[in-house]
């Protein structure tokens, strides 16, 4: 009797519909070991992935992984060409044949007629076998872009999950609702049809809380997906994201339009959006959850978001300001309603002055301006280490070490707090908000925050945070009540300074 030759068997299939299941590749698998002397010692499958790229199929890339790094069979056997991959440059399928040749590991086809033998004519078959099944794929995905456009201008959803407050309808072919589809649930009919329904009354509620928090209390989408998992909202099982909330409010669907191609990643593509006017839409498809007008009030909102402003806006916001002043500062910019943050002019170009650059502007026009501010900022600053000095005496010392800007003050034990004098820009209505700035050389330092008061002459009140290291590279503003400073302690006096830093710091760890 001869002996047998281990071999491994790679199975494939797309989608649980296909006819070619799993089973079947593998029977035919077997029938053709049993005639050729191969007995399989082992399998790799990737069920319900496609052919298109390796980077999703796992089977396959531990197969190749497995024959590189050494293994027990001395062969592959695949169904056919295309379970080996239906990859768009054929050069690819070919390469991982190649692979496994070299380790001496031969693949062999079990259903195509010809024999994997390196013949020019079995060459010849392959590589038309692979073009075949790189062009089914490219017909196949123009089919379904041309089904489901047909589907969407008919008023029928197209495919996808239903999404927030929303849920599935099934139709039967006369039109009439069959039942609604669960989640991850296909339909059961090859001639029904699905529509989008209101889902349950709470997750409505939430639709509509969502667009309201958005235009009419303006909070942002960061802010609104903190809030609902505060209160323990969930958006369709998974806790809220900014994303999600974008999603909510950007999406047709919640004003009753069919929508398909918003984004487009073809045959495993990088997706990418679609611009508005080549979706393909069909108003009025399903029951709207919000009227058009709120839906337009918060598109608008969302285009008035500073990261979606151009650098152009940007600048001609600065040129208005300018118009209206007559010179740039921090504090003017900070503390105008109708010009961004100066944290978006220092993370969009690096400085205010390659902004000031941008427009024309010569920061040294408000030379004189600069001067007195700094005098103000200077004189309130040796003021407070005056006070420090004499409330610690010997027990503090004032130093700047090397690459610190600030000066730091050390205390006895190794603890060195960093100070900070925080000011204070009025922002219209009786707000108020103070800058922090972040100095990379001290960012994880415990620090002393001093929230000057609106003269910024004198100082309203103390705070000791654990550092101020955060994912903002230049200043950041913080509001009357910042949740941020609840990291840290307020300060009733500056003679807990030390207590209480070394405090923070320990809870901090």
């Amino acid at each position: 009797m001869a002996t047998q030759i281990p071999a491994a068997q790679y199975l494939r299939m797309s989608t649980d519909q296909q006819k070619l299941s799993l089973v079947y590749q593998a029977a035919a698998i077997q029938r053709y070991a049993d005639r050729h002397g191969f007995t399989i010692v082992q399998s790799y499958r990737d069920a319900g992935r496609s052919g298109l790229t390796l980077r999703q199929r796992p089977g396959l890339r531990q197969l190749l992984q497995d024959v590189v790094g050494g293994c027990l069979f001395k062969a592959i056997l695949v169904y056919d060409v295309s379970r080996w991959g239906r990859f768009q440059d054929t050069d690819e399928s070919a390469y991982y044949e190649f692979l496994c040749k070299s380790a001496r590991v031969p693949v062999y086809y079990c259903a195509e007629l010809f024999k994997n033998n390196g013949s020019s004519p079995a060459v010849i078959m392959k590589t038309l076998k692979r073009i075949m099944a790189a062009e089914y794929s490219r017909e196949l995905s123009q089919r379904l872009s041309r089904s489901k456009k047909i589907l969407t201008q008919r008023g029928f959803r197209a495919g996808g999950m239903a999404g927030y407050g929303l849920r599935r309808m099934l139709l039967s072919p006369d039109g009439s609702p069959k039942r609604l589809l669960t989640h991850g649930e296909v339909k059961d009919i090859e001639t029904g049809r699905v529509i989008l329904v209101p889902g349950p009354e709470a997750e409505v509620a939430g639709v509509r809380e969502i667009y309201r928090l958005r235009i009419s209390e303006k909070r942002t989408a960061n802010w609104i997906a903190r809030d609902f998992n505060r209160r323990g909202i969930t958006c369709c099982g998974a806790p809220w994201t900014g994303v999600r909330v974008l999603e909510v409010l950007r999406n047709p669907k919640y004003i009753g339009q069919a929508v398909w191609g918003r984004t487009t990643g073809p045959l495993c593509r990088k997706r990418v959006n679609v611009p508005q006017n080549q979706w393909i839409s069909k108003s009025g498809a399903f029951e709207a959850l919000v009227d058009q007008q709120t839906f337009d009030a918060a598109q608008g909102a969302i285009r008035d978001r500073t990261c979606n402003k151009s650098d152009d806006e940007l600048l001609n916001a600065l040129r208005s300001l300018l118009k209206r002043k007559g010179r740039l500062s921090q504090h003017i910019i900070d503390a105008s309603t109708q010009v961004p943050a100066t944290a978006t002019y220092y993370h969009r170009f690096g400085t205010l002055r390659q902004a000031y650059e941008r427009i024309g502007y010569d920061v040294f026009d408000n030379h004189q301006g600069m001067l007195k501010m700094r005098f103000s900022h200077r004189k309130i600053e040796q003021a407070l280490f005056l006070r420090i000095s004499r409330i610690f005496k010997d027990r503090v010392s004032v130093l700047r070490e090397r690459n610190v800007c600030r000066r730091v003050l050390s205390f006895p034990g190794g603890l060195k707090i960093s100070v900070l004098i925080s000011q204070c820009i009025p922002v219209g209505k009786g707000h108020l908000r103070w800058v922090i700035t972040v100095n990379r050389f001290e960012r994880h330092y415990p620090t002393l925050i001093c929230r000057c008061n609106p003269s910024n002459k004198s100082f309203k009140d103390f705070y000791v945070v654990p550092n101020i290291d955060t994912r903002c590279r230049c200043l950041f503003r913080i509001r009357e009540n910042d949740s941020w400073l609840k990291r840290g302690k307020r300060l009733g006096d500056l003679s807990q300074l030390e207590r209480v830093a070394a405090q923070v710091v320990r809870l901090d760890v």
